[in-house]
């Protein structure tokens, strides 16, 4: 089982900073590079660099919870929830169809339960529960 995970190359789960800038001010982010190449693909897909991705994410983020908190462990999840909803066919592999074409809802609603399970702040996810 493990060997699926540990032949990943090295290069990839090594970590890079970028520079962005959010309205002016300029912010570091460390992300693994496996993360950055999942962003890119997100802001192509759109026709955005990463930069102007990240920056519609921070956005939106900010709009949505009036905070940002870990903006780096989101922007991470944002790559996980990416790739979730793709293996689960609910996203097109083809990244030539925009995700702004996409319709939101289903595709949240396509997700099996356990994908869209959040623990409670300050609680860790037990592993049945996710499941049930």
């Amino acid at each position: 089982m493990c060997k699926i995970f540990i032949s990943a190359d090295p290069a990839s789960y090594e970590s890079r900073t970028g520079s962005v800038r959010l309205h002016g001010v300029v912010t570091s982010l460390r992300l693994e590079n496996l993360h950055w190449a999942v962003l890119e693909e997100i802001a192509g897909r759109d026709g955005m660099t990463v930069a102007q991705l990240i920056e519609r994410l921070y956005d939106e983020l900010v709009v949505e919870r009036d905070a940002v908190g870990n903006f780096s462990s989101f922007l991470r999840v944002c790559a996980l929830r990416y790739e979730n909803p793709i293996a689960h066919g609910l996203i097109p592999r083809d990244a030539t169809i925009p995700i702004r074409s996409l319709d939101a809802n289903r595709v949240l609603e396509g997700l099996p339960r356990a994908s869209r399970v959040v623990a409670p702040s300050g609680e860790g996810l037990h592993p049945k529960r996710a499941l049930n």
